[in-house]
């Protein structure tokens, strides 16, 4: 059993790239991808750690697109480090989290919840800000009761904190992905927020640019969903993929290769995707 999409303290994840190693070798699993937002910066250490346990661990990275009325993210499975190209895109995305970060905390501070930027770099460690970091920011000031109020109330999609960024569009972000000599899949897909016939041309759009599969299997996905995106896959002929998405004590309902224990990822998508897209994992 697999996972492609986790996280660690180098994005919004809590461990780091050698405890996530670790604690999926505990939970026996024969691949794991370490899939951090916008950043590839703790990747070799999660392959050495990986290759220390006698596990396969996998190059990846999710890429937030420009995208609305939800919110698209494109997952990048790679054999190895990308080249410098693929890197200076992901620092230019990186740049527009720092500057959203700033004007997120100047409005916070104007609705009488200030949160300094020392106290983010402190919640956020070796990683990159992010909304989740300023949740928790507002969390241990006792501004809100957890992260979903923070969300809900403040930072979410149209809330009164939220602030957008820099992102590649939906198309620009596969291209890079692919550019760079990786299989790009498409995230979560009911985030989107599309209706099934826009959903189609979207996913026809992102094929053009090669994208290689679908996220079926994520703990958010209910049965119907994942019918759903099975036949969506399996019209374009898509690999249907799969993860737990762990953030660790981020969100602890979630665990490792098993999401709220709904999910099961096969090793044979990793054959799979080397098939479409030549890629030795």
């Amino acid at each position: 059993m697999i996972d492609l999409h986790t996280h660690s303290d180098l994005s919004d994840g809590s461990l780091s790239p050698e405890a996530l190693a670790a604690l999926a070798a505990e939970n026996a699993l024969t691949a794991v991808a370490l899939t951090d937002h916008d950043t590839m910066e703790g990747t070799a250490r999660f392959i050495a750690a990986c290759g220390r346990l006698g596990l396969r661990g996998i190059a990846g990275v999710e890429i937030s697109a420009d995208f609305g009325p939800g919110t698209m993210h494109v997952l990048g499975y790679f054999a190895g480090i990308p080249d410098a190209g693929f890197m200076a895109d992901l620092a230019r995305i990186r740049e527009g989290r720092r500057d959203r970060n700033t004007r997120i905390l100047a409005t916070l501070a104007g609705l009488g919840m200030p949160v300094g930027a020392g106290e983010l770099a402190a919640v956020a460690g070796e990683g990159v800000a992010g909304r989740p970091h300023i949740a928790q920011a507002l969390v241990a000031r006792g501004y809100v009761q957890d992260f979903r109020e923070a969300f809900d109330q403040w930072l979410g999609k149209g809330r009164p904190a939220y602030h957008d960024r820099y992102r590649l569009g939906p198309v620009e972000s596969v291209s890079a992905i692919v550019s760079a000599g990786g299989a790009a899949v498409l995230a979560h897909p009911f985030t989107l927020k599309l209706s099934t016939g826009a959903l189609r041309a979207m996913l026809d759009s992102l094929v053009a640019a090669g994208l290689s599969g679908i996220e079926v299997f994520y703990p958010e996905h209910p049965f119907a969903l994942r019918q759903l995106y099975t036949t969506l896959a399996r019209e374009r002929d898509l690999v249907l993929t799969g993860g737990s998405d762990f953030h660790g004590s981020m969100n602890p309902a979630i665990r490792i290769g098993r999401g709220f224990g709904n999910v099961r990822v096969e090793d044979q998508v990793l054959v799979e995707l080397g098939r479409r897209t030549g890629l030795v994992f």
